[in-house]
């Protein structure tokens, strides 16, 4: 009961605005595609170890919970959205397990403490590898495990993957100031 006494009407809607807004800047990370060889890459991984990094791990999840929620409804927040389909149509399509790894990623990101440059890039490591691990289980049950899944899959991503998170590490002794989100939840 404590938990639900420590809510006042604040603070409530200050967790309504920073979920809004994170979802918002979400959306966005998906729209912006950025030519990269050998495929354009978005920021939304980028942005998904952003908010674990400065919200937390129970921020980070109700974020990206309603940004999944947003795009199961119909809402046109995911990448390719409403070019390739909207709602549960595209959410079931091939990047779904990208997507449920995008929850893993923000909470293994948003429980982790980071204080030295070299622990925090693996930690940002350990914890994209989600996104990338359960999106190449659902890859393979949707379109076969006799496919390459790690070369159409993984593979084209992980440079800029590498760059995003290095980005991340640098600026991380910046972001760890906006960590008092945390302590909202």
């Amino acid at each position: 009961m404590d938990i639900v006494r420590n809510f006042t009407p604040a603070r409530i809607t200050k967790v309504v605005l920073i979920t809004l807004l994170g979802s918002l800047v979400l959306t966005i990370s998906a729209k912006i595609k950025i030519p990269f060889y050998p495929v354009p890459m978005t920021m939304q991984t980028f942005v998904i170890l952003l908010i674990g990094m400065t919200c937390g791990y129970k921020l980070g999840i109700l974020i990206v919970s309603a940004y999944l929620f947003e795009g199961l409804i119909g809402m046109p927040v995911f990448a390719n959205s409403p070019e390739k389909g909207i709602g549960i149509i595209y959410f079931t399509g091939p990047t779904m397990g990208y997507l449920i790894g995008f929850l893993v990623a923000v909470f293994f990101s948003g429980i982790f403490e980071y204080k030295k440059m070299f622990s925090t890039f693996l930690k940002l490591i350990f914890s994209v590898s989600f996104v990338y691990f359960l999106g190449l289980i659902w890859l393979g049950i949707l379109i076969g495990w006799e496919k390459p899944l790690f070369k159409i899959g993984a593979q084209p991503f992980l440079l800029a993957e590498l760059f995003k998170i290095l980005i991340l590490v640098f600026l991380s002794p910046v972001l760890l100031k906006f960590s008092t989100l945390k302590k909202i939840i």
